[in-house]
């Protein structure tokens, strides 16, 4: 092998490739209707999905209660974290308090599924489907007939299995599972009954009952948490802005809207009742306090008024009076932190950090009164005691003033709570849906089916690994290249002529114009050259394997020397499977086999043709030793006697790696012509073929590359051109 050979072998010829890809259009349009195809189908069978949206801005304030109560010592719990207000709230929005309850406003937990509705029934029926989720029932509708369940408790054993209705006349039905009937109900009324499983209530209701059955479904809370999460997203929008944005999808424009607003007036309801609680606890606390401070308000005022009454009007130094001071503030103060204390304790942990600073604070302002304290015992005792009993009343005056404010305030407060949350958009109906996409898909079809094909046509090039150019041939056999004979519709459809008709039309007779009988003609001036040093007039026309072309080859270029006014005599030597018979519209028998058992004579052995100067011998029956027969002295005499008769004797041969009768053949011939196909004879094939033409000791004088496609490029045709031009020299 030379380096051009393996240049050619390393690298990719793109022409070649294009033209492999036009030759395979069909191939490649095939599979872009069929792609077209899948994808129609697959729009008729799957159910548009709608989607829907809405909007919820979290406020970020303090609740009612707590600005009516601390003032300042709000600002504690302000921006400990970092975090969005909107993160908390998102999990509310997919936790089971809010989607539990939704389910069960909405019996979500209720599945319906029409055992007729397959892929085929949605592939050819007109039928419309509808499925309700209402507060009060579950709605299934086919064209004009419904029924609805309004009720669909079971024991918790057949949660999430499934369970066949199917209905047993105007008023009754049956609920099976695994092909036993488990619940006997009748219609349009209420149904409850127990068994081993526990407790059915079971309420379904129609006019018109169906004859398919039906499969229901009740579903524990995970699952229907499950199904609901499935359509349903919320995210915040954007960073740290407060906005929530809800999405909700499905098959039914009116349940999923109806889903969506069912979330969002639960999840407002239960935010309100959230804020409004703690109002409720601190209500609570001040209920219990207000009572006791009034009754300690109330003995410390009799007891300031009996001391008053004994030592009449004391004069109070402004030292007493300041210690006096910053005794009712320091109580004042340490009121307010248990208040506050009392209500984060609702909310928080002890160890939490809000508690924590609370704790400090008390056990601070402790600190002071102890100090305070021991300041006023060394007061005159006369002082000492008006500063304690003054202090008290002074004390539960302000502080039962104060709660009772608070007090009043909560309540308006509590009236008027509205929660931390606000609904900017609700959700709407939607109108055109968000899957499937038609236009995408179907111009993903057109895309993906030309991919396919277009891969489908690279492998099929790649298996066709054979020769694809008569240089090859050339520089690996150092042989010469008599033809490359282009591909004819004619001859592309042979394979398929052979199998359904008896006859075959020659090709230089019917279209003598065309490209590949042009090839052929091109040869005759190299054949006449061959023969001038030939030992006889003999051509042998062989083929590695079968399917080549060898009797198409055979056939015309007998055809072709009849028309140059030479006597051509065309024998089908392949006495196993030939068919040139079917050129020439007769039956295999009588032909060659009988004429070498003497059954009959040459003469009757011989047809004359619609060729003119064109004779032919058919192969006869297939004997059982052919291989004998073609190598006997019989045969060899025989062609030595036609040798004389004719200008031409052109044989058609078996196929050489098949069988030994080619080579049998090729050693009484002059000129040995091999056959080789584009793109299926492999150049391993050629390369053994030579060998036992060598090993018999014949020789062969060329090749004619057959069935030349236009994905080859020019290479090959420029072959057959050259010796296009020859012709003329004939």
């Amino acid at each position: 092998m030379n380096q051009n050979s393996k240049t050619s072998e390393d690298t990719i010829d793109l022409k070649e490739l294009f033209f492999s890809l036009i030759e395979q259009w069909k191939v490649i349009a095939l599979c872009v209707v069929l792609s077209l195809i899948c994808a129609l189908l697959y729009l008729r069978v799957t159910p548009s999905s709608y989607s829907t949206d809405a909007m919820i801005l979290v406020e970020d304030g303090k609740s009612a209660a707590s600005a009516a109560l601390l003032g300042q010592l709000g600002s504690l719990a302000d921006g400990v974290g970092g975090k969005s207000p909107a993160d908390a709230e998102i999990e509310i929005l997919n936790s089971r308090l809010i989607l539990g309850q939704v389910i069960q406003n909405l019996n979500l937990n209720i599945r319906i599924e029409d055992n007729q509705n397959n892929l085929f029934d949605r592939l050819v029926s007109q039928d419309k489907i509808s499925l309700d989720y209402k507060p009060d029932a579950v709605i299934y509708t086919r064209n004009q007939s419904s029924f609805f369940i309004k009720k669909l408790d079971v024991p918790s054993y057949y949660n999430d299995k499934p369970l066949v209705l199917s209905f047993i006349d105007q008023n009754r039905f049956n609920l099976s599972y695994k092909d036993e009937i488990v619940f006997k109900g009748n219609l349009n009324q209420i149904n409850q009954s127990s068994d081993l499983m526990g407790l059915w209530n079971v309420q379904i209701y129609s006019k018109t009952p169906f004859k398919q059955t039906f499969t229901l479904k009740k579903l524990s809370l995970p699952s229907a948490m499950k199904l609901v999460t499935a359509n349903y997203a919320v995210a915040e929008k954007g960073k740290m802005t407060g906005v929530i944005g809800l999405n909700y999808s499905g098959t039914d424009k009116a349940t999923i809207t109806e889903v969506l607003n069912n979330i969002l007036n639960v999840y407002t309801a239960q935010n309100i009742e959230r804020k409004s609680l703690e109002s409720k606890q601190t209500l609570s606390f001040l209920d219990k306090q207000l009572p006791e401070l009034k009754k300690q308000l109330e003995e410390s005022e009799i007891k300031f008024n009996q001391f008053r009454e004994q030592y009449n009007t004391i004069d109070v130094t402004q030292e007493s009076e300041l210690m006096l001071r910053q005794n009712i503030d320091l109580e004042k103060m340490k009121i307010e932190l248990k208040q506050k204390q009392a209500e984060l304790s609702a909310k928080y942990t002890p160890d939490h950090p809000l508690m924590a600073e609370i704790n400090a604070q008390v056990a601070s302002l402790n600190e002071k009164t102890a100090e305070l304290n021991q300041s006023i015992k060394k007061l005159p005792e006369t002082q000492r005691l008006y500063l304690q009993i003054y202090r008290d009343v002074k004390v539960n005056t302000e502080l039962y003033t104060s709660l009772l404010n608070s007090y009043q305030q909560l309540k308006i407060a509590k009236a008027g709570e509205i929660g931390n949350v606000r609904i900017i958009d609700t959700a709407v109906e939607p109108v055109k849906p968000v899957k499937p996409r038609k236009l995408i898909i179907l111009i993903l079809s057109l895309f993906v089916g030309g991919f396919i094909g277009v891969l489908i046509a690279l492998i099929r090039n790649m298996l066709r690994s054979g020769i694809k150019d008569s240089a090859q041939i050339e520089n690996e056999l150092n042989l010469p290249v008599y033809a490359t004979v282009p591909r004819s519709p004619i001859q592309e459809s042979r394979i398929q002529i052979l199998k359904k008709k008896k006859s075959i039309p020659i090709l230089a007779i019917k279209n003598s114009e065309d490209v590949a009988i042009e090839s052929l003609r091109s040869i005759r001036t190299t054949i006449h050259f061959a023969l001038a040093n030939a030992k006889n007039n003999i051509i042998a026309v062989s083929g590695p394997a079968p399917e080549v072309g060898k009797s198409f080859i055979s056939t015309n270029l007998a055809a072709i020397f009849a028309q140059s006014n030479k006597r051509v005599l065309l024998i089908d030597a392949d006495l196993r499977r030939g068919y040139l018979h079917k050129y020439f519209d007769r039956e295999p028998a009588p032909g060659l086999t009988e004429l070498m058992a003497s059954k009959i004579s040459l003469e009757q052995a011989i047809h004359k043709t619609t060729v003119a100067n064109l004779d032919f011998i058919a192969r006869g029956k297939n004997p059982g030793n052919p291989s004998e027969m073609l190598s006997s002295v019989q045969f060899k005499e025989l062609l030595e006697q036609l040798s004389t008769q004719y200008d031409h004797i052109i044989m058609d041969t078996p196929p050489v790696l098949a069988v030994t009768d080619g080579i049998i053949i090729s050693q009484y011939a002059g000129v040995n012509l091999i056959v080789a196909r584009f793109a299926k004879t492999q150049i391993q094939e050629l390369e053994i073929t030579v060998t036992r033409f060598e090993q018999a000791g014949s020789k062969v004088h060329g090749i004619i590359l057959n069935d030349i496609q236009k994905m080859a490029g020019s290479s090959a045709y420029n072959y057959s051109y050259a010796y296009t031009a020859h012709k003329d020299l004939d």
